[in-house]
């Protein structure tokens, strides 16, 4: 392990370099991992083990046709690499719980009769084991639990692995039946192209998980944008200009900066002015937003979050009523006006990997 200073805490990582691909091949040469759900993080993790070499089989139901179908689109083969959920499952050494935190539970019975001592069982998400007294996911004493968690959705796992880049991830050993689960832990962390690994506990992960995607990563930053853009267009702003100063700005320049050197790199870089009002204006919206990300982690913790999940998906018209809630944003003015916005950005060769990637869907691990 490499040890790195991180603002002041020194932290274990594992890069390449530490833990290479040839050891990871090595450890992993007598198994078959077996990929169970083609959906969100599935089709990113499967592919990139394939092209790094290992042995992988895909476990699908075949009643959801759009994955089966996009699993063969693929190349998986069925009867020979593409299998329904059961047959996976016993095939494998490996199992990777890749289906959403909802259907974990309602396919726990079956995987489990399938695992046989010193089998993996891998998730990508800490939901299952850590809220156990809601997902009944307890695995027997005789086999490894294992975790490697991309911090990017399925189709960032893609792309960053066929850029020759990779997305960060954190891994975790929740049980260790067979001496080896650390090593098989991080060799599949290796083998999907993981920048590098960083330890966590499922506990840890699943916290931070649900923490960021409600906040920053997804809700609070919806909610944000959509704050701006109204008050730019209650005040007499055209679409385009406020959909601009919203999103544009930030997604093709300014994030882009903090990407390559920091916030403080991207304040540098832009004019006095930004510099002065960022500054100034900063304290107030982590002032105004602090006792919400306070109340939200208290609602992870507790469990609150996941019962959500857990009983909103089993609704029997639950997927209508995502499409609705989804479409509800996709048909807004202000995705509409990013629509016809994104139509007029010229082409560059960034995109044309997007089109490679096709098929590769969703941003979580649920």
């Amino acid at each position: 392990m490499a040890l790195i200073d991180f603002g002041g805490t020194k932290e274990h990582v594992v890069t390449r370099k530490e833990f290479p691909l040839a050891k990871a091949k090595r450890v992993l040469k007598k198994e078959t991992i077996a990929v169970i759900g083609y959906g969100v993080q599935g089709p990113a993790q499967a592919l990139n083990l394939k092209d790094n070499g290992f042995n992988v089989i895909i476990g699908q139901a075949k009643k959801f046709k759009l994955d089966w179908n996009r699993a063969k689109k693929d190349g998986w083969v069925p009867g020979k690499t593409l299998f329904d959920i059961e047959e996976a499952a016993q095939r494998g050494t490996i199992i990777k719980m890749l289906v959403s935190d909802a259907a974990q539970r309602a396919i726990w019975p079956t995987i489990k009769q399938c695992l046989n001592p010193g089998d993996a069982l891998y998730f990508s998400h800490g939901f299952s084991i850590v809220y156990k007294d809601q997902t009944k996911v307890i695995p027997l004493k005789d086999v490894d639990v294992i975790m490697v968690a991309p911090k990017g959705s399925g189709t960032s796992v893609r792309r960053n692995f066929l850029a020759g880049t990779g997305i960060n991830s954190s891994y975790a050993v929740n049980q260790d039946a067979t001496g080896r689960a650390e090593e098989r832990c991080l060799a599949v962390g290796i083998g999907i192209g993981s920048g590098y690994l960083f330890p966590t506990t499922f506990e840890r992960e699943v916290f931070s998980d649900l923490t960021g995607e409600r906040g920053v990563l997804m809700g609070a930053l919806a909610g944000l944008m959509e704050a701006q853009y109204d008050v730019l267009r209650q005040n007499g702003h055209s679409p385009s200009e406020a959909f601009n100063e919203t999103v544009e700005e930030l997604t093709q320049s300014l994030i882009r900066l903090v990407d390559e050197k920091g916030m403080d790199w991207m304040y540098a870089n832009c004019s006095m002015t930004a510099q002065r009002g960022a500054l100034d204006w900063k304290p107030k919206f982590k002032k105004a937003t602090l006792p919400v990300f306070k109340d939200l982690y208290k609602s992870v913790k507790s469990g609150k979050e996941t019962k959500r999940v857990l009983n909103v998906a089993k609704k029997p018209n639950y997927r209508d009523l995502l499409t609705k809630e989804l479409d509800e944003i996709g048909n807004s003015e202000m995705w509409q006006a990013g629509k016809a916005v994104r139509k007029l950005r010229p082409k560059n060769k960034a995109r044309e990997i997007t089109k490679s990637t096709k098929g590769v869907s969703g941003r979580s691990k649920n």
